[in-house]
């Protein structure tokens, strides 16, 4: 069931868009933001962080469609595209909103997630490894889902899975390549090179007795 989350309320910023602004807007308790898309101008607003750090935080994340309510506009639907948090402590310093049309497909991120323990790992002492952590989508707004959930139990050792193994309806489409690999189960690299030493080994001690075979009749030419 999706999160319902309080509207984002953006207001307009005059004056100069310098550090010293952004910094004078942080000190009240805002940060900046800017709004764009949906064929409409850009406009810089301030927002409160609390608001957007909860969409953020949230299980959809950056994917969150919120209403956005901007000083002097009618009401709209709108995504986080981008933000900047301060490197030390983390707080959030500023973002970027876009608005969404609701009618129109749009190309998003989702977030890959793996479920349950492949046999590989627990009958042949494979590793589960996932390679591809998010894949990209296109489809409408109200259709994007906060994750895709792939079970994995049934993996043997080297099996692997691809975007086409994903879960998915007709109402998405991948833009990934779908023979991209999303996980595989593996060998661990020390245990691979132990299985290449013990396939070469009887070669080298063959090579090893017929050089010895050899030394004697190379002894007896010389004499």
């Amino acid at each position: 069931m999706a999160v319902k989350f309080d509207a984002v309320v953006a207001t307009p910023r005059e004056g100069k868009f310098n550090k010293n602004h952004a910094r004078r807007v942080r000190v009240s308790g805002l940060i900046p933001a800017v709004v764009y898309g949906a064929g409409q101008p850009s406009v810089a607003v301030t927002v409160d962080p609390r608001v957007v750090t909860k969409i953020l935080h949230s299980e959809s994340g950056h994917n969150t469609i919120f209403d956005l309510d901007v000083t002097g506009e009618s009401a709209t639907k709108a995504m986080i595209v981008d933000w900047q948090n301060e490197p030390i402590k983390g707080k959030l310093l500023h973002v970027d909103l876009k608005r969404i049309a609701m009618d129109k497909p749009m190309r998003v991120s989702v977030p890959i997630q793996l479920s349950g323990i492949p046999v590989g790992v627990k009958t042949a002492g494979g590793i589960l490894d996932q390679v591809l952590r998010e894949v990209e989508i296109e489809c409408l707004p109200a259709d994007i889902p906060d994750h895709l959930d792939i079970d994995v139990t049934g993996l043997e050792l080297h099996g692997a899975i691809h975007v086409s193994d994903l879960p998915h309806g007709g109402k998405i489409k991948f833009l990934e390549d779908e023979t991209s690999l999303v996980a595989h189960v593996t060998i661990i690299k020390e245990e691979a090179a132990a299985e290449v030493a013990a396939t070469t080994e009887p070669e080298v001690a063959k090579k090893g007795k017929g050089d010895a075979a050899a030394a004697p009749a190379a002894d007896a030419k010389k004499k």
